[in-house]
């Protein structure tokens, strides 16, 4: 019977930073994929991982009010899964799940996290001294030895 791959004693993070600017959302989608290919991300994990950084970075772009701000994904393994953090710098401003049917301010969709908290097992938010981070928590596959 083979040895289990042993697991690292530390756990696994890797971040990045892009400007506050919507034509740099697919730079990060491209490099949260960059990262999960290069940790052996399973495909279809893979998928809802960048499709949930896309609607957080989109979000962060969007809603952030301070100027020329940066915003920062970080990835890392944690426990039996992989939490992803957006932060940008306008700790005043978390956001909050809409409803269906309910519109924004400026009359436009607003599900995105709807759709996050349907990929993830779990999403939140905290402020922190000097900005806030917009987390989600995915469950890796059985194959990767934790027992869930």
């Amino acid at each position: 019977m083979p040895e289990p791959t042993p697991r690292p004693s530390h756990p696994r993070r890797d971040s990045f930073r892009i400007p506050k600017r919507r034509r740099h959302v697919p730079e990060a989608r491209a490099e949260v994929r960059r990262i999960l290919k290069d940790w052996v991300v399973n495909c279809e994990l893979a998928d809802d991982i960048a499709t949930v950084a896309t609607e957080l970075v989109a979000n962060a772009v969007r809603h952030c009010q301070v100027p020329l701000a940066e915003i920062e994904v970080t990835l890392s393994i944690r426990g039996c899964g992989l939490l992803l953090e957006v932060a940008d710098p306008d700790r005043g401003r978390l956001p909050a799940p809409r409803a269906e049917g309910e519109r924004g301010p400026e009359g436009d969709g607003g599900l995105g996290l709807v759709l996050v908290a349907a990929l993830a097992e779990r999403w939140g938010c905290e402020a922190r001294p000097f900005t806030k981070s917009v987390w989600a928590y995915f469950l890796v596959p059985s194959e990767s030895g934790c027992d869930q």
